[in-house]
């Protein structure tokens, strides 16, 4: 008997502690909400200091002036669906509806075959919250003009669309798939938004700020979504190789520097190349890192 009953034991003694744990400490492993509420406060940050401040606004304004105007000098327009006959790289241009009713097509179909209802749930609203959620912020939040800028930069675009859907996808993904590939779609996924973060931004559809704001914004999303699961289905410490998440996001960084990459200035290149770094990192941490960070972090608690 006590070979059928041991598979559910671990799930109730985090770490195998033989010291006795009480009922809310597997509560504050599955239900974290200060990634959530760090996420938001990063979100509002960044949009208070890089489109409510002079020189926030200058920083990135300036960036339009490095290099030739336009996006034909950048390396990945060929890919971008902006030359005339070219197929886009999903999600840019048209391709953005299509990747995203797609996206959440297969997210329908994994929930109904592994029938994980609330995980499901859970992932269907990370990316209709997301993606309609940036609809919504870019009609409200304001972009005032602090510094004189050229009509063509007067445009509100807080939060980027086209990186919102790799954002929310990847980590929609990581809710209703099996734990034993959630690292591997989680690496698929952050290298797909490593290149669509820093594209759109060396393109010129986007400034930086606006591409971390989608990420950020999608990052808010699932945490949330994981605290409001229900204990039992909220995912749990996710194991993975040692050596994937150097790997991970070093070929991320690779990614993200080639798709940022422009002909005509190195410094757009580099700070475009960042840019989808460091939202490719915020999610991977979001969807593998965090937790696992956040059952270990619990593993002391004492009865």
């Amino acid at each position: 008997m006590t070979q059928h009953d041991s598979p559910a034991l671990p799930a109730h003694r985090p770490g195998a502690s033989t010291q006795g744990t009480a009922d809310p400490s597997p509560s504050r492993t599955t239900r974290p909400w200060m990634p959530a509420l760090l996420y938001t406060l990063g979100f509002l940050t960044l949009y208070l200091l890089a489109i409510c401040t002079p020189w926030g606004q200058r920083a990135e304004n300036a960036l339009f002036g490095l290099g030739e105007q336009g996006s034909e000098d950048a390396w990945i327009y060929p890919l971008s669906g902006s030359a005339y006959g070219s197929t886009p790289l999903p999600p840019l241009e048209l391709s953005a509806k299509p990747t995203l009713m797609v996206g959440l097509a297969v997210i329908v179909v994994l929930t109904l075959v592994r029938r994980c209802w609330w995980p499901g749930c859970a992932a269907l609203g990370v990316v209709i919250v997301t993606t309609g959620g940036k609809e919504v912020l870019k009609s409200t939040l304001p972009r005032p003009d602090l510094v004189g800028a050229p009509e063509n930069l007067l445009d509100q675009g807080f939060p980027s669309g086209h990186t919102a859907i790799p954002a929310a996808l990847t980590l929609a993904a990581v809710l209703v798939v099996s734990p034993r590939i959630r690292p591997y779609i989680a690496t698929a996924g952050v290298l797909w938004l490593a290149c669509i973060a820093a594209a759109s931004a060396t393109m010129g559809g986007h400034r930086p700020s606006e591409v971390l704001g989608a990420t950020l914004l999608a990052c808010a999303c699932y945490g949330l979504a994981t605290w409001l699961l229900p204990p039992a289905a909220a995912p749990g410490a996710t194991r993975s190789p040692r050596a994937l998440p150097v790997i991970t996001l070093t070929v991320a960084l690779v990614i993200a520097l080639v798709s940022g990459a422009r002909s005509d200035t190195l410094t757009r290149s580099l700070v475009s190349g960042a840019t989808g770094f460091i939202c490719a990192a915020l999610v991977w941490y979001a969807a593998v890192g965090r937790p696992a960070h956040t059952a270990r972090r619990t593993r002391p608690a004492r009865g």
